[in-house]
């Protein structure tokens, strides 16, 4: 049997469930209704983003819960404009993100920046003019 190429959900293990969700609500993000007190739920494009907490997280995998710094893993948002790109980072750092490396022209003919969430989650924002129009979207 063939793993079906597809992602369904991602979850950020926080330490903060409800602190994390005020983080991305801040950001304009809609919780969906099948929220609760231990794990908050958002639509972000054909993918469901996840808040669970970083120790309840750990035990459901059955990993021990340590270590900090890079985890070796970013998201990535997409976006249709270097424009787009600096509100999207500047309304980050607002609502308590912090900015990890400014956007700025890169090498591979992109517009990128990383900020990371209160528990350190990185996100690449970025304008890529190769993109495909699918992972794109033209509003912020």
């Amino acid at each position: 049997m063939s793993v079906p190429q597809h992602l369904s959900v991602v979850t950020l293990g926080v330490r903060s469930v409800a602190a994390s969700t005020s983080f991305y609500e801040s950001l304009g993000w809609q919780r969906l209704s099948g929220s609760e007190n231990e794990i908050s739920f958002f639509q972000v494009g054909s993918v469901v983003l996840g808040l669970f907490g970083r120790e309840a997280l750990a035990l459901d995998a059955t990993v021990p819960d340590e270590g900090s710094g890079f985890r070796g893993v970013s998201l990535a948002i997409n976006l249709a404009t270097p424009e787009l790109v600096d509100a999207a980072v500047a309304s980050w750092a607002v609502v308590g993100g912090s900015v990890a490396k400014s956007p700025h022209w890169v090498f591979w003919g992109g517009y990128s920046g990383y900020v990371a969430d209160p528990d350190g989650h990185l996100w690449e924002i970025a304008f890529n003019p190769m993109s495909p129009e699918w992972a794109a979207p033209t509003h912020s």
